[in-house]
């Protein structure tokens, strides 16, 4: 699966160094399960334990106080840890098999990189991770499973919200501190007279991601049902990466003209005029897919080279078709007491027309970007771990 990369999971047990040898920059490692790692020497040196203070862990060692030519004068073997006496300062360091696998950056750990991601198309409405508001909120242990379901799957529900408009508030916060857009800490979606974006109206919303307009869009977005009386107005979610884990298969060149290529993206109104060029598909260094950025209503007057303008428009009219084939989408009506969750950067969202004179539908929303959310699942893994 060529997906967002999380955690590096921890080495199996029993792994042991099974030989090694150095050239003139590197230390070659041979495992006794079969991988093979590569360690260069100022790599190794700079992360020495030394290297980081002992109660904050930031790193205060001064990569420059030693030479381009720092190598190894031993290297040891003692238990299931590698030992390496240095040519300068009269210095000796000690890394865990376990810390070097952890952070191997050779081909055969890659894939050690990725996992706990899954994508899914439209049978996933049979099997939505759900949670409890009270539980939720009065427990880490359920916070955490919640919390992990969702990072797998890029959406989840939340049931028995209270009927308090600050309700979505405070359960975000559970996560991490909210992020203030131009619509401010929290936004109503609902029918306006006057609407400044066409989720505040009754007509149909076709699927997108919010605010690709910002130099960083909004990571999980949260919306609150409040009430849900009207006809109509059904929510719809495609997972954007097992859309563009197809596009990859069978249309590479499209995919590859959309990952590569910055289009224009803007939203304004009287206050505000906010710009950013950005391509939709970002890639991280182990070629993952790690965003989706989509908004048709948002998209500027493209500015591209004139030798890939056209190709780009076909790519780009190949991922509109594809976003609204039924085989991905997955349909829900939310109803008083619901919230959903989604990774506004993985999950495109819409909803059906609905008829405001049925009956009130009323969403409250707000966000809590990427960086929050993982450092929270991060503290809740370890206390877990801990406690364990």
């Amino acid at each position: 699966m060529t997906t967002a990369a999380v955690e590096h999971p921890v080495s199996p047990a029993n792994i042991g160094i099974q030989d090694h040898y150095l050239d003139e920059q590197v230390m070659h490692v041979t495992w006794s399960d079969g991988k093979r790692s590569k360690y260069h020497y100022l790599w190794l040196r700079d992360n020495c334990s030394s290297a980081f203070h002992a109660i904050t862990e930031e790193r205060t060692f001064d990569l420059l106080s030693v030479s381009d030519d720092i190598r190894p004068l031993a290297v040891n073997i003692e238990g299931d840890s590698l030992h390496i006496d240095w040519s300068e300062g009269d210095h000796h360091s000690c890394y865990s098999f376990d810390w070097l696998r952890q952070h191997a950056y050779s081909a055969d750990f890659a894939q050690d990189r990725s996992g706990r991601v899954e994508s899914w198309d439209k049978h996933f409405v049979d099997s939505i991770p759900q949670g409890h508001h009270d539980a939720i909120m009065q427990d880490d242990a359920a916070l955490l499973s919640w919390m992990e379901e969702l990072s797998r799957y890029g959406l989840a529900l939340v049931r028995g919200m209270p009927s308090t408009t600050e309700a979505v508030v405070e359960t975000a916060e559970r996560i991490g501190y909210l992020r203030r857009t131009n619509f401010g800490v929290t936004f109503d979606v609902r029918s306006v007279p006057k609407p400044s974006n066409q989720a505040y109206t009754a007509d149909a919303l076709p699927l997108h991601t919010d605010l690709p307009n910002h130099e960083t869009p909004p990571g999980y977005q949260f919306l609150h049902c409040l009430n849900n009386e009207s006809t109509g107005g059904e929510s719809t979610f495609v997972d954007g990466f097992r859309v563009l884990e197809d596009m990859r298969e069978t249309a590479p060149d499209a995919f590859d003209l959309l990952a590569n290529q910055q289009i224009p993206f803007r939203f304004h109104d009287d206050d505000y005029d906010i710009r950013e060029h950005r391509p939709v598909i970002s890639l991280n260094y182990l070629g993952e897919v790690t965003e989706l950025k989509y908004n048709a209503h948002l998209a500027d007057i493209f500015d591209l080279p004139e030798d890939v303008m056209h190709a780009y428009y076909l790519a780009y009219r190949l991922l509109m078709r594809k976003l609204k084939d039924p085989r991905y989408m997955i349909q829900l009506r939310l109803g008083g007491g619901d919230m959903v969750v989604f990774d506004n950067r993985r999950v495109l969202h819409g909803r059906r027309q609905f008829d405001p004179s049925t009956g009130l539908r009323h969403l409250r929303g707000c966000y809590v970007d990427r960086t929050e959310f993982r450092s929270r699942l991060r503290v809740l893994r370890r206390a877990a771990n801990a406690d364990n």
